[in-house]
C-alpha cells in the first residue's frame, strides 16, 4: 500500500529539481518573430480589427473591379449607349463613365491609381494602429510585462524589432499587397508588355509601402511607450494627424504663408513621397492648385521625425530595469 504513495512522492520531488532544456537553442532573431506573433495573436483576436480591415478589402474591391468595369466599358464604346441598372434601367453614353474612371478614379494604371489606392487605404491603417499601439507597446509598458521579454537572451532592439514587425505586417497587409495585387490585374488586362515598361510603378509601390511602415511604425511605438493607455494614445494619434493637416492649410490657405508649412501634415508629407517615388511630376499632384513643398523637403521632415522616435524609444527601453 505504501509503495505506489512512495512512487508518487519521489516522481513529484522529482519534478522539484532543475531540468536541462532539451530542445534545439536558436538565436535571438528567432524570438523577433515570436515577439510579433504574439502581438499580431492579440490583434487578431479583436473584433473592431476585422471590422475595420473588412473596410480596406471593400476599398480594395473597388479598385479591382473597377478596372474591370473599365475594360468592358471600353468594349461598348462601338455601341451609341449601354443599359445599366435593374428595375429601373437607363441608357447611359459609355465615353461619359469612361471618363469618370479615368479623371476621377485614374483606374488606368498609372501612378496615380496605386498612389491613390495606397492613400485611401492609409486612413484605414491609421485608425487600426490607434488602437494596436496601446495593445502591442503600451500595455507592455502598463502592465510591467516588459522586463519579462528583457529577461530573456535578446537585445533590447529585439523587442523593438518584434514589435516594428508586427505593426509592418499590419500595414502591408492594407497598402503595399493590395497596390501589388492591382499592379498585377492591371498586366493580365492590358498585356505582358506592362510589366517590363511599368517597372518603376512596381519599385515605387514598394518605396511608399516601406516609407508609411517606417514612418507610421516608428512614431506609433514611440507614442505607445510615452502614453501606454488607449485613450491618450487615441487622442495623440487623431491630432498629429488632423490637427496638423488643419494647421498646415491654414498656414498655406489661409494665411498664404510659404507652402513649407505644410510639412507639419505628416500624412501629406508620405503622401509627397509616395509621387517621389513613382516618378510623378509635381503638376499631377491633387488637388492641382493647392501649394505643395519639393518633395525632397519631405523626405527630410519624415526622416528626422523618425530618427527622433527612434533615440526616444532606445532612450525608453533603457531605462527599464531588469533583475534577472
Amino acid at each position: 500500500m505504501n509503495a505506489p504513495a512512495q512512487s508518487h512522492g519521489q516522481q513529484g520531488a522529482g519534478l522539484l529539481r532543475y531540468r536541462p532544456w532539451r530542445g534545439t537553442f536558436r538565436g535571438p532573431l528567432t524570438g523577433v518573430w515570436a515577439i510579433a506573433r504574439g502581438s499580431l495573436t492579440i490583434i487578431f483576436r479583436r473584433k473592431l480589427f476585422w471590422w475595420l480591415f473588412g473596410l480596406a478589402t471593400l476599398t480594395f474591391l473597388f479598385y479591382f473591379f473597377g478596372q474591370y468595369l473599365q475594360v468592358f466599358i471600353e468594349q461598348k464604346i462601338t455601341d451609341g449607349t449601354i443599359r445599366v441598372g435593374g428595375l429601373f434601367q437607363r441608357q447611359v453614353n459609355p465615353e461619359i463613365i469612361m471618363k469618370s474612371l479615368r479623371d476621377g478614379l485614374q483606374l488606368n494604371g498609372t501612378a496615380d491609381t496605386y498612389a491613390n489606392l495606397i492613400w485611401f487605404e492609409g486612413y484605414i491603417v491609421l485608425v487600426i494602429m490607434a488602437f494596436t499601439g496601446s495593445i502591442c507597446v503600451g500595455n507592455d509598458f502598463l502592465h510591467g510585462s516588459l522586463p519579462f521579454y528583457l529577461s530573456k537572451p535578446i537585445h533590447r532592439w529585439h523587442y523593438i524589432l518584434g514589435k516594428a514587425l508586427a505593426i509592418a505586417i499590419l500595414i502591408n497587409l492594407m497598402t503595399t499587397l493590395p497596390a501589388l495585387a492591382l499592379y498585377i490585374e492591371y498586366g493580365f488586362i492590358e498585356s505582358w508588355e506592362y510589366y517590363f515598361t511599368a517597372w518603376r510603378l512596381l519599385l515605387g509601390i514598394l518605396i511608399y509601402g516601406g516609407a508609411i511602415t517606417i514612418v507610421l511604425g516608428s512614431l506609433l511605438l514611440a507614442l505607445a511607450s510615452w502614453l501606454r493607455k488607449t485613450v491618450p494614445l487615441v487622442m495623440i494619434w487623431t491630432t498629429l494627424f488632423i490637427l496638423g493637416k488643419a494647421l498646415a492649410s491654414w498656414f498655406v490657405d489661409g494665411l498664404k504663408l510659404s507652402e513649407r508649412w505644410r510639412l507639419f501634415d505628416l500624412w501629406n508629407d508620405l503622401y509627397l513621397l509616395g509621387h517621389w517615388s513613382f516618378g510623378s511630376p509635381p503638376k499631377n499632384l491633387r488637388p492641382s492648385w493647392q501649394m505643395q513643398p519639393q518633395y525632397h523637403e519631405a523626405a527630410l521632415v519624415l526622416a528626422a521625425v523618425t530618427l527622433v522616435c527612434c533615440f526616444y524609444l532606445h532612450r525608453r527601453i533603457r531605462a527599464i530595469e531588469v533583475i534577472v
